[in-house]
């Protein structure tokens, strides 16, 4: 990508006031330090990017949007997402910062017990602790109202049962998020809760989903089966439901927004450099509008796509629940439409050596993908904004 392009690709002087800028610009460096390179090794040896979510952690980008006493930055998802888009547009995205910080550190800074703060946020934030979140189940899909993992009281306590797939970073997580169904004491109906099970809790296990993902983070099955739980697992009221699970969920959404366009920049900074550079007849082939119009919309598409998630991400910030919900689906579905033209048009730009392993493309043609599905279909999203947005009849 050239310095000019990345002037245009970075400028946010009208919307990100001065220390947000120079938060941008030093998780660019620290990007740069590791790299698509990085990643690659990492993936291909089987391993974690743990050097770099340590220095991460140690330079206080992991805990960016942390409460300060709690050793956070005490900014907001708008500074969390600055940081994973940029290690994304480096080559080097940490798809954890989506899990721990975004949805788990979150939801326990807003409504978890002062123990449960004082556990859990102070190892989130520097990144030696991480956690887990497990919400999709096998038959449940979308629909969260069929989530089948229930919780019931026994002894003081909670007993947790049920499956989870799909769910990132077991593997190296201290604990996982898990969301469940309790009933309603007043209506007998099932509302989602929130329980923190750590990892060596007996009758929590997990199986690793074999993927044709290229990624550093593995994705897992979990089975809880009648796990024992501690009173205190619960995090945040047993009557709030679907308040605290959106909580969650809606900085979920505006992080996978930040991880799509993250990877759509990485993808068009190494279509450009080879468009300029590559010359096959008098002129380099970003000369002709045949390839040069294709990255041309890429990057507008890219562009308009963050502007919904910054307005996303500010709307979260500032309390606004309501609003934000809508931006931050709006936000995601645009990233992963912009991230998957991205890389389609900078792997047609580089022909056969967009397949290789030099330049680093082949591989997000399918991580390109996986904005569209996580954590929400495109086609709910849609529902979403025909239903609460448009006020058009539900299909379901």
């Amino acid at each position: 990508m050239t310095g000019k392009q990345r002037a245009a690709g970075t400028d946010a002087t009208l919307l990100e006031n001065q220390e947000q800028q120079a938060l941008r610009a030093a998780v660019a460096a620290l990007g740069r330090r590791y790299g698509r390179t990085y990643h690659e090794r990492v993936r291909q040896e089987g391993g974690h990017p743990d050097e770099l979510w340590q220095e991460a952690g140690r330079l206080g980008y992991l805990g960016v949007s942390l409460p300060e006493a709690y050793g956070g930055g005490g900014g907001g998802i708008t500074e969390l997402a600055i940081v994973l888009e940029e290690l994304g547009a480096a080559g080097c995205p940490l798809l954890m910062l989506v899990v721990t910080p975004a949805i788990t550190g979150t939801v326990i800074a807003r409504f978890g017990t002062d123990e449960q703060k004082r556990t859990w946020l102070p190892g989130l934030a520097d990144g030696s602790r991480t956690m887990a979140f497990g919400i999709t189940e096998p038959d449940a899909g979308s629909n969260a109202h069929r989530i089948t993992t229930t919780a019931r009281r026994a002894g003081g306590g909670w007993v947790l049962s049920g499956r989870k797939v799909f769910v990132s970073g077991v593997d190296t997580a201290d604990a996982t998020l898990v969301v469940g169904r309790t009933e309603d004491s007043r209506t007998g109906r099932l509302k989602p809760c929130l329980f923190i099970v750590e990892r060596d809790a007996p009758g929590f296990s997990r199986h690793l989903i074999e993927m044709e993902l290229a990624a550093p983070e593995k994705q897992f099955e979990l089975v809880l089966d009648d796990v024992r739980l501690p009173a205190d697992a619960l995090v945040g009221d047993e009557d709030a439901g679907l308040l605290q699970l959106f909580a969650g969920l809606n900085p979920e959404r505006i992080m996978t927004a930040a991880f799509a366009l993250g990877m759509g920049r990485f993808a068009l900074g190494r279509a450009v450099d080879y468009a300029r550079t590559r010359q096959v007849w008098k002129e380099p082939i970003g000369a002709h509008q045949a390839i040069a119009h294709p990255l041309a919309q890429a990057h507008i598409d890219i562009e308009l796509a963050r502007l919904m998630m910054r307005k996303a991400a500010q709307l979260y910030d500032t309390g606004d629940d309501t609003g934000a919900g809508e931006a931050a689906n709006m936000a995601k579905y645009a990233a992963a439409e912009a991230c998957v033209r991205a890389v389609d048009r900078s792997v047609h730009t580089l022909g056969g050596n967009g397949l290789t392993r030099e330049y680093g493309l082949g591989s997000l043609v399918t991580a390109a993908r996986v904005a569209r599905i996580a954590p929400v279909s495109r086609e709910m999203i849609l529902n979403f904004v025909s239903h609460q947005t448009l006020g058009l009849p539900k299909s379901y």
